[in-house]
């Protein structure tokens, strides 16, 4: 095994890794250290095969809607792009008469977040994350991926003014554009370091949108947010007693996040509490758990359109060529986001994760050192639709330092995006040799055999379709 003092990714590194041990429930704290980054079970690695795969196709997406932003803010149209963020519809007197720009945002991100919850509340009621010992290294390593970029910021802005309001911008990781990043350059990741991504971007979501609950509401009108938490608990009371009518449902969500935006917090709040509500597990006589039910439906929605178009909507910025790229970075917004997403990511994912396995005495699994936890961290760093959604709401939509935070979030994530690429394409032999083993099936049962090993994490068999509402809560 490799431990944090060796030489990770040295060229002495196994091309062909041994099989990762694993500590079986009934080995004793002292007869073996517990291991980092373990193989998840063989439901979790099918389900979070599934999750990125789809991420992969909503990420592209998101590239694409970042790209037509930027050219047509930057070509002769760029006054017809303005026109249309800044065209404005909706009730008035529900004071919904919003700009296209502010739907994308308060809207259709509220649909991004639903899928948050319902991925955080599987993951940690019925996934392989409902074990505390499994869930505490990406959920620290998450919590410094928040805490250092935020401090840099910090740092760097002190004495600033207002620059401070921005603190929180390069806190965010940006699941969908990380996996198209490793759909190009990291095809064989490991299944244990595409579960630790996943968790990781999972868990800052969830903070993401508590700092936007609790340090972005300006003010709060208390019966709309009485009445909104009401009609979420009438949503949970229904989806709890497993009724699925889209007639039924649909309205009273769109009912709790409208109550919610006339509250003053932020509507997407809405998103994650109504996903929280919806149950993870089977009851008897169900067969799909109604969270997956409700995943597979709204997920392509969330991957496919409602994040690709705030991407566009979002992220188009008149650069002003060489002379506008200095004037941004000599703003302390600016230098802070980029520190913040790639220094400060880079720092508190791998220091924290670092610290875990010191004060735990965990190792990395064989295979796996901890040049490859650094590519993970660094590319924690490509934080793109809640950065910019967070600094719209910072400094005001359309500000100068609003261009500002665009222009150096797209530039933090590009420079980790490219810096994660040169460690991803190191290791790719070695990421080759671990993904040939976990898909082998020498005997062709549809498991692969690594999976089938003793000591494997949840081993597959009977208990996958023995129709217990814990089992099949955990399927894919």
């Amino acid at each position: 095994m490799t431990t944090p003092s060796e030489s990770p990714g040295s060229p002495e590194t196994p091309e062909t890794p041994e099989t990762p041990k694993t500590e079986s429930p009934e080995s004793g704290a002292g007869q073996a250290r517990s291991s980092l980054l373990r193989r998840p079970s063989w439901p979790e690695w099918r389900r979070v095969t599934d999750v990125l795969r789809m991420e992969t196709v909503g990420g592209m997406l998101l590239l694409a809607g970042a790209i037509v932003a930027l050219v047509w803010a930057n070509s002769p149209w760029s006054e017809s792009y303005q026109e249309l963020r800044e065209l404005t519809f909706g009730p008035s007197a529900l004071h919904l008469d919003l700009s296209v720009s502010a739907w994308a945002s308060d809207g259709l991100l509220a649909i991004f977040f639903f899928v948050v919850g319902l991925e955080l509340k599987r993951e940690f009621v019925a996934g392989d994350l409902r074990d505390p010992r499994r869930a505490a290294v990406p959920v620290v390593a998450a919590l410094g991926g928040v805490a250092i970029p935020a401090l840099i910021y910090v740092v760097i802005n002190l004495g600033q003014g207002d620059a401070l309001r921005g603190w929180a911008i390069p806190t965010a990781t940006d699941i969908a554009f990380a996996v198209a990043v490793l759909a190009v350059l990291g095809k064989f990741l490991p299944s244990a370091l595409r579960m630790f991504l996943l968790t990781l971007a999972v868990v800052d979501d969830l903070v993401a949108i508590t700092i936007i609950a609790l340090f972005y509401t300006d003010e709060l009108s208390l019966l709309p947010l009485v009445l909104s938490l009401a009609v979420i608990a009438v949503f949970g009371l229904l989806v709890q007693r497993r009724i699925r009518s889209w007639w039924l449902l649909v309205p009273l969500a769109v009912t709790a996040w409208a109550l919610l935006h006339a509250s003053g917090v932020h509507a997407t709040v809405a998103g994650v509490l109504l996903g929280f509500t919806v149950p993870v597990l089977c009851k008897k006589g169900e067969d799909t758990p109604m969270a997956e039910r409700f995943e597979h439906r709204i997920r392509p929605l969330s991957a496919g359109f409602a994040v690709p178009v705030f991407a566009m909507m979002a992220a188009g910025v008149a650069i002003g060529g060489l002379d506008g790229l200095g004037r941004v970075f000599t703003d302390t917004v600016a230098i802070g986001i980029v520190a913040g997403l790639l220094l400060g990511k880079f720092i508190g994912i791998l220091g924290a994760t670092y610290l875990m396995s010191r004060f735990t005495k965990a190792e990395v699994d064989s295979g796996l050192a901890w040049i490859d936890v650094a590519g993970m961290a660094v590319l924690g760093g490509i934080g793109f639709t809640v950065s910019l959604l967070v600094g719209d709401l910072s400094f005001g939509a359309g500000t100068e330092r609003d261009e500002h935070v665009k222009i150096a979030v797209l530039a933090g994530s590009l420079l980790s995006a490219l810096v994660a690429a040169v460690i991803l394409r190191w290791r790719n032999k070695v990421y080759r040799a671990i993904h040939e083993q976990e898909t082998r099936d020498a005997d062709d049962n549809g498991i692969p055999d690594v999976f089938e090993e003793p000591g494997s994490p949840e081993p597959p068999g009977p208990a996958l379709s023995s129709g217990t509402a814990s089992d099949h809560g955990r399927r894919s």
